[in-house]
């Protein structure tokens, strides 16, 4: 396991700083040793106060690591002041540690001053020199080059200066740019401009803090300089997408999304197994249409239909009751994932559903057994959605879902030429999903709608 040494602020929140950090090491499988520099007092909100570690203690723990342990790589973030900028570089130059981050922690994002002038200008002569890596924003490049960093040909600018100022590589972000963000990574030779996707997330405190530990500790395990650029970026890019709205203000970028997704794939599967063993008991033969039925469940943070399981060959309507041709596998069904994509948008906890038979009495049906309803009409799909192929279902579903109002239990829709009356039923997992349908079928054969 790799030592990564992280030596910047304290952030009660942990949004950012060396508690943001520790969460990424930990979730790249290093191991994060810790020098905190300064106390911040701060929420969501914003900074209400800093208070900077005495150099002389902050140089003592960092003395400590350094002659006790295996360090790997360095990630450099809030610095507070000048003098913990010279004990910070002076002890690293004397340990000669080889991989540094350095993350130009100059202001907070409502414009708090994190370094002073004169700790700005001790990091660009102590720090830039020792820097493996220098990950600045827009107005940070600008800060430490003077030069004018609002657009891609100043951001090549100023990479380039900044590793004429002492760094290797200079990576300079461009999530502030208007338009759709660009990242410049300088190696030394060549500028590359780094094209990302713009998100409409407001929850994004602590982004830089984990580009920057993401990239420590990918080097320091023996990652190349693009693959580990590549992945950092991917790695935030899905923090910042499913960034966490705690608090009342700017929320923390989540970085255990991605991860998490990975480890719940086998509990999908296990959970779809389990619940369509359940519906095969219930005799609900008579609710299975035309085109058949099945049954998806998504990950946490699903990020497409990849990561929607479902029944290969759907499930079947046989003489002998429910026909399960294969066992669930991601990506097997586009419809029922559309569905269930759809709903995460405005509802992440429904994150299963079940496509069967639409009958007349389900409104009148569906009020007993305490289940929302909702419809769409396909008469009323626009054409230039319905021309294209599997898109109806997510116009659908959309046009029904109201992020501030509960979800429905059923949606259904009465078709339209060449296309079957459906009911969708929703809910958090494959076994209430499963449960739903049951009870459904108990009140239509009761009621005499099937038998």
């Amino acid at each position: 396991m790799r030592n990564i040494l992280l030596i910047a602020g304290s952030d009660p929140s942990a949004g950012a700083g060396v508690q943001q950090d520790l969460k990424v090491t930990t979730l790249l499988g290093a191991y994060g040793l810790t020098v905190v520099t300064a106390l911040t007092v701060q929420d969501t909100s914003g900074v209400q106060a800093v208070h900077p570690v005495a150099a002389p203690v902050v140089a003592a723990q960092l003395e400590a690591v350094l002659r006790d342990l295996r360090v790997d790589a360095v990630k450099i973030g809030m610095l507070a002041n000048e003098d913990i900028v010279r004990v910070v570089a002076a002890l690293l130059r004397q340990f000669e540690i080889s991989t540094i981050i350095l993350d130009p922690v100059l202001a907070a994002s409502d414009g708090s001053p994190l370094l002073t002038p004169a700790g700005i200008e001790a990091l660009k002569q102590e720090l830039l020199p020792l820097a493996t890596l220098i990950t600045p924003n827009l107005a940070e490049a600008a800060l430490l080059t003077g030069l004018d960093v609002t657009e891609v040909t100043g951001m090549e600018a100023a990479a380039q200066a900044l590793h004429q100022q002492g760094a290797r590589y200079a990576l300079v972000t461009g999530g502030h740019l208007p338009g759709e963000p660009v990242d410049v990574l300088f190696d030394g030779v060549n500028c590359y401009r780094l094209a990302g996707v713009r998100r409409i997330q407001p929850h994004t405190h602590g982004s830089g803090c984990a580009l920057a530990t993401a990239l420590a500790t990918l080097l320091a395990q023996a990652r190349a300089l693009p693959e580990a650029v590549n992945q950092a970026r991917a790695l935030v890019a899905e923090a910042i997408r499913y960034g966490l709205p705690l608090g009342k203000g700017r929320g923390p970028v989540n970085p255990y999304a991605p991860f998490a997704r990975e480890l719940d794939r086998y509990q999908v599967l296990q959970q779809l197994a389990s619940a369509v063993a359940r519906l095969q008991t219930g005799g609900i033969e008579s609710l299975i249409p035309e085109v058949q039925s099945n049954l998806g469940y998504a990950t946490l943070y699903a990020a497409g239909p990849q990561d929607v399981a479902a029944f290969p060959g759907r499930i079947l309507k046989g003489p002998q009751g429910l026909i399960i041709p294969r066992a669930p596998e991601f990506g097997a069904s586009s419809h029922i994932a559309a569905v269930i994509l759809t709903a995460l948008r405005t509802h992440p906890q429904l994150r299963a559903a079940m496509n069967i038979r639409f009958f007349e009495e389900l409104e009148r049906l569906a009020p007993l057994l305490h289940f929302k309803v909702a419809s769409f009409d396909r008469s009323d799909e626009p054409l230039d959605i319905k021309a294209k192929e599997g898109s109806t279902l997510a116009w659908g579903v959309a046009t029904v879902l109201k992020s501030a109002e509960p979800p429905p239990d059923l949606i259904y829709d009465r078709g339209e030429w060449g296309k079957e009356p459906m009911i969708r039923v929703l809910g958090p997992d494959p076994n209430t999903v499963a449960e739903k349908v049951l009870a459904l079928n108990q009140a239509l054969q009761a009621a005499g709608a099937i038998r």
